[in-house]
Order: C-alpha cells, then sequence, then structure tokens
C-alpha cells in the first residue's frame, strides 16, 4: 500500500464531504469537543493550497489544513484527521510533521499553535517542538475563537472570556527555535491529570451554578 501526502488541488474537492463525516465520527467516538467545519470551508482551504491530503491508492486517508491569523503572525494546523481504515500506521505524525514543514515554509514569521484535548496530538506537537501555554499566548483574533462556537465545549470557553476551557494551548515559536532548539518532552500522565482537573473544575462550577437557579 502506498500513501502520498501532497498540498491540495481542486482535484481534491470530492473529498471534502467525507473529510468533514470522519472529523465529526472521530469526535463523537471519543466524546470530545470539536470545532465542526463545512465541506465548502475545507475545499476553500483546498483551492487556496492551504492544506495537505494523504491518499492511499487515490482513497482519502487523512487530512490537514492551514489557518493564519492577526495577517500571518499565527498560523494554526486544524482538522488533523485520519480515515479509520488507515489508523495504527503512524500516518497522523507523518502528515502533521508535513503541514509543520510546508507552514514554516509558507509563513516562515509566523508562530504555530494549537489547542486540543487530544494526548495524541498533543505529542505530536511536543516532539516537533511545541510547549504548553496559557491562552493569552495565543493569537486574540476573534474570528478564531468564533471558531468554537460549534464544540460542545464552547459555553465553558465563553465563561472563561477565551482564557481557559478543556483545551490544553500549544505554541511554536520559530525564533525561539533559532536561538536556542527548545525540547519539550510529552509526559502522558501529566497531560491526561491536567486534562481531568479541568474537567473536575468546570464540573464542580457547573453544578454550584444550577444549585444557585433551584435555591
Amino acid at each position: 500500500m502506498k500513501i502520498s501526502i501532497v498540498v491540495t488541488q481542486e482535484e481534491h474537492f470530492k473529498f471534502a464531504q467525507e473529510i468533514c463525516d470522519t472529523i465529526e465520527s472521530s469526535a463523537l467516538l471519543r466524546g470530545t469537543g470539536i470545532a465542526k467545519r463545512t465541506p465548502e470551508y475545507i475545499q476553500k482551504k483546498m483551492s487556496n493550497g492551504d492544506a495537505m491530503i494523504a491518499l492511499a491508492d487515490g482513497k482519502f486517508a487523512g487530512f490537514c489544513y492551514i489557518e493564519s491569523w492577526e495577517h500571518g503572525k499565527f498560523v494554526a494546523h486544524s482538522g488533523l484527521i485520519v480515515h479509520p481504515d488507515y489508523r495504527s500506521l503512524g500516518l497522523a505524525k507523518k502528515i502533521k510533521s508535513k503541514v509543520f514543514d510546508y507552514s514554516l515554509k509558507r509563513y516562515p514569521d509566523a508562530k504555530i499553535f494549537g489547542i486540543t484535548t487530544g494526548l495524541a496530538v498533543m505529542k505530536i506537537n511536543s516532539e516537533l517542538g511545541y510547549k504548553p501555554v496559557p491562552f493569552s499566548e495565543l493569537t486574540t483574533d476573534p474570528s478564531f475563537w468564533a471558531g468554537c462556537k460549534t464544540c460542545t465545549n464552547f459555553p465553558i470557553l465563553q465563561s472563561k472570556e477565551n482564557k481557559m476551557c478543556l483545551c490544553t494551548g500549544m505554541l511554536y515559536d520559530p525564533k525561539e527555535k533559532q536561538k536556542n532548539p527548545p525540547r519539550h518532552p510529552f509526559n502522558e500522565a501529566v497531560l491526561s491529570r491536567l486534562k481531568k482537573i479541568k474537567q473536575a473544575l468546570f464540573l464542580n462550577k457547573l453544578l454550584s451554578f444550577i444549585f444557585l437557579l433551584k435555591f
């Protein structure tokens, strides 16, 4: 089986609906929130050359797209997904690495960031040189945070004024790497515990709020 990872073009439009369906079904299976995207939005990214697709003998195997904010000051990788038929092959890491290198060439001065609840994505980001950061170090562009409206965790983000959520913010600064290449070892146990603490804190506050409404 030969899998190729290429920059998208209009010929890949036919995969847009399947990509959206795979992203959504994967999120439902994991029980995590995700910002939904339409096939039209995915096609726009494809036509602009701001996405990469993995193909296995002409079939959709994986995908990821790029978004830029604040006039290219910040760049984010979104929609990283691998089709169920091609999982456990290390494909997600290969796609992410390809998109990461492509972003450095396409947006050489941009800080690359992401927010995620997925431990697998956190591990890949860490290996690429990202570091966990508070949301205050990420873009302040309202349109980025508006993209979270379709996520099930958006009420939490909104209640915290975009300063905290169940997601973990991660950032790669190319200028910092040039000075002294940072290494941020991934500790799954620590990040998993952090996620559980966040969930517990938000649940307790939600229960307190419901109690006050009743009484």
